[in-house]
């Protein structure tokens, strides 16, 4: 298990195309949506209760953003593919909703494959691979990360960085200096995704520059409702859930908006609701729900 530090003017650039696996598509898939804790129950089966994990098939490569219990569900679903698996997980934070799914994530007990692995520095000063390492010790989990027998590049972000993979780059930024969180920007030929799970209502003027950056013009921004902590969390303003998105979505020409991230209390029948206000803001907005697969440029696009 290696380690690399990216400084925000060093960018690692890397061959990983995978032989006829969609050269030329650009596909978005919603595996866990939900925010700070998974919630499994019969009020949250259309959005799902899965914490947070995007995946991104973009000319022929795997990018995984953030390892919630989504990541579980995802790495089941490649274990019918074949080995070797090449893929990248870029974690926007180290908090346990990001990162509880990792130690589930099979793929990464099979030897033949190799993932690399992006993070920026915790709270605390812990790098990723740290983050990772320490909820698999006792007493929280029973088996170390040595344990997995995958190939694990780890990659250690500052805002700034940027990873190219052939022609795909991925931008990124510090969005939220409070949670230590990184926002991404994908991009591929003319096309863009921007993955931005951490915005909150008073950042200050160098994260907002910041985040108007990584969003100027994309064609797909997932973002994030922002709420106060579940102590205090309530409904009676629902509209102050999302302004902060759909605000930055007009100013930056956002050409479709996805909110994720919801929180542990809203279920399903409330959420439908905030779907119906939310377009009435922004007609190309919609919330995300688990399985919700977007494509930003199909095969006969490209």
């Amino acid at each position: 298990m290696s380690n690399t530090e990216l400084s925000g003017s060093d960018h690692v650039t890397e061959q990983t195309t995978l032989p006829n696996e969609g050269i030329g598509e650009f596909i978005v898939q919603f595996w866990g949506v939900r925010g700070l804790i998974a919630t499994p129950s019969s009020n949250t089966n259309r959005y799902g209760g899965n914490t947070a994990c995007v995946e991104m098939r973009v000319a022929g490569k795997r990018l995984i953003f953030d390892g919630g219990t989504g990541l579980r569900i995802l790495g089941r679903s490649w274990l019918e593919l074949e080995s070797p698996l090449i893929a990248h997980l870029f974690f926007t934070n180290s908090q346990s909703n990001r990162i509880q799914g990792f130690p589930f994530f099979a793929p990464a007990f099979v030897r033949e494959n190799c993932f690399h692995i992006y993070g920026t520095a915790a709270s605390n000063g812990a790098s990723i691979k740290q983050s990772l390492c320490d909820q698999m010790l006792q007493p929280h989990f029973p088996y170390p990360l040595q344990v997995m027998q995958a190939e694990l590049q780890f990659n250690n972000l500052t805002s700034g960085s940027k990873v190219t993979l052939d022609d795909v780059t991925i931008q990124t930024a510090l969005i939220n200096k409070n949670q230590r969180s990184a926002g991404y920007r994908v991009s591929w030929k003319n096309y863009s995704v921007a993955y931005m799970t951490d915005l909150y209502q008073g950042a200050d003027e160098m994260e907002v520059g910041c985040i108007r950056q990584l969003i100027e013009g994309v064609d797909l921004l997932i973002a994030n409702a922002t709420y106060t902590p579940p102590t205090a969390h309530n409904h009676e303003s629902p509209d102050l859930l999302w302004k902060t998105a759909v605000n930055l979505a007009h100013h930056a020409g956002v050409k479709r908006l996805v909110i994720s991230h919801h929180h542990p209390d809203d279920h399903d029948d409330f959420l439908d609701f905030v779907q119906t206000e939310i377009k009435n803001a922004f007609p190309q907005a919609l919330l995300a729900r688990e399985g919700l697969i977007l494509p930003v440029v199909r095969v006969s696009q490209a």
